[in-house]
């Protein structure tokens, strides 16, 4: 692979070094290469790089101009699509020098759009075959696929939930395509976000109607991936405002209610990601439990947001304490399938260096994998769960598992209370000693 390794001449393919490790450029906690319970921790961990943020994003933002472009040497490789195809060269080189066994884009992402779908399609095309033939040399796969239904001005007033049928309609031939690059590339997922699928006010909004048209949009979409034979795990990404509003997607439990008013829920799964959660007012293991409850957890997008900014920050996530917590909800429901930790984050707009782009997902790794150890210590000790099946044991008997199956009501249970039961003896929570014993996991 010649031409990729151009692009980050300085860069040696990061390694594990160990805890004690004093280089910037080597993981203390992730070892790719470490087997636990029968699985690497590549295997375990299923780290993926996000191509929008890490070499499709220019730095830009809300108040400014973009920063980073001018730093990265492919961006200056010719016509659009010189660049496009200079840009995924550099970004193979970077998910093999990071260690990252997979990647995930949207169809703007990694293509210019033409003047009009029968020119993106031929110009998606051709990088598709160049991402195909960097795949089969790297051995690279691709987590998941999806189409931005958000950026071109036509879906101003969304996609599937746009006003305009004519909308509509471009919205599903784009999801076509992508759906069809997913699978000839061997995506293992598809995602569904919903950018604009919201709205900004009720007075112009058919609310019902809007929800009824993403439904069916949702539906072609699983007939037409049975039609070509596409396997994969269709996923959700709830997120409750930005750009929009409010959005339809708002959070997981919305997401399940509207899976099930419209029959969608054997079809899909979450793609969860920590700062959407916090922007809906949750935490991120939160979204993680509420999905596992219902057997509908399947990725995760890796990021987090700055609590004292009201917008979707993407930042990379270092919060061990947090990933534990994650960490351990997503343990106990079987880990996620076909899905992965796709790194859906960016550097700061200051961080112009290439080393940036290693240091920020060497944090992240480092963070998810060390994580990842803890929350094993944690389940494997066996403290909180055991706390947690005694301050429920009175449902595992008696009238509480007649409760719990149904077989009881409210005049047996008056009976109960007046004749025998009497008043109930609180117990306590025990929160302090909870958070004093996570934290003997975490810095012990």
């Amino acid at each position: 692979m010649k031409k990729a390794r151009l692009h980050f001449p300085r860069i040696r393919p990061i390694a594990y070094e160990g805890p004690t490790s004093s280089s910037a450029l080597a993981f203390r906690h992730y070892n790719p290469e470490e087997v636990i319970d029968g699985k690497t921790m590549a295997q375990h961990m299923r780290f993926s790089i996000a191509y929008w943020h890490t070499f499709a994003s220019d730095g830009r933002d809300q108040f400014g101009a973009g920063t980073l472009h001018q730093g990265r040497p492919w961006e200056r490789s010719g016509d659009a699509m010189s660049v496009a195809l200079a840009r995924l060269d550099a970004g193979f080189e970077f998910f093999q020098k990071i260690q990252a066994p997979f990647w995930c884009f949207h169809d703007r992402d990694i293509a210019p759009e033409g003047r009009s779908l029968a020119e993106s399609n031929r110009l998606l095309d051709r990088v598709v075959a160049h991402a195909k033939e960097l795949q089969k040399e790297t051995g690279i796969k691709l987590l998941w696929g999806t189409a931005n239904l958000f950026s071109n001005p036509r879906y101003m007033s969304g996609a599937s939930t746009n006003p305009d049928a004519h909308v509509f309609a471009y919205a599903a031939a784009q999801v076509k395509k992508a759906l069809e690059v997913t699978k000839q590339l061997g995506g293992e997922n598809y995602v569904f976000w919903g950018g604009r699928e919201g709205y900004e006010t009720l007075l112009n909004t058919n609310l019902k109607r809007e929800q009824d048209h993403l439904a069916a949009f949702l539906h072609m979409a699983v007939d037409y991936a049975k039609e070509i034979g596409f396997k994969g795990q269709f996923l959700i990404e709830p997120k409750p405002k930005e750009p929009t509003k409010h959005q339809y997607d708002f959070d997981v439990a919305s997401g399940i209610a509207f899976l099930r008013t419209y029959g969608l829920e054997k079809y899909f799964k979450f793609n969860i990601e920590t700062n959407h959660a916090t922007l809906a007012g949750h935490t991120f293991s939160h979204e993680i439990e509420v999905a596992a409850s219902q057997g509908m957890l399947g990725s995760i997008d890796a990021n987090t947001g700055d609590l004292l900014l009201g917008w979707d920050t993407d930042q990379f996530n270092t919060d061990v304490k947090e990933l534990t917590l994650a960490m351990v909800s997503i343990l106990k429901a079987g880990g996620l399938g076909s899905g992965g930790f796709n790194f859906d984050a960016k550097v700061r707009r200051q961080s112009i260096d290439l080393d940036d782009l290693f240091h920020a997902h060497i944090g992240g790794m480092d963070a998810y994998a060390l994580a990842f150890k803890i929350a094993r210590r944690i389940l494997a000790d066996g403290k909180f769960e055991q706390f947690v099946a005694d301050r429920y044991a009175s449902f595992d008997s008696d009238y509480g598992r007649d409760i719990e199956k149904g077989r009881i009501g409210f005049k047996e249970l008056n009976k109960l209370v007046l004749n025998k039961l009497g008043e109930p003896k609180p117990r306590s929570g025990k929160q302090e000693y909870l958070e004093n014993l996570l934290n003997s996991y975490l810095h012990g």
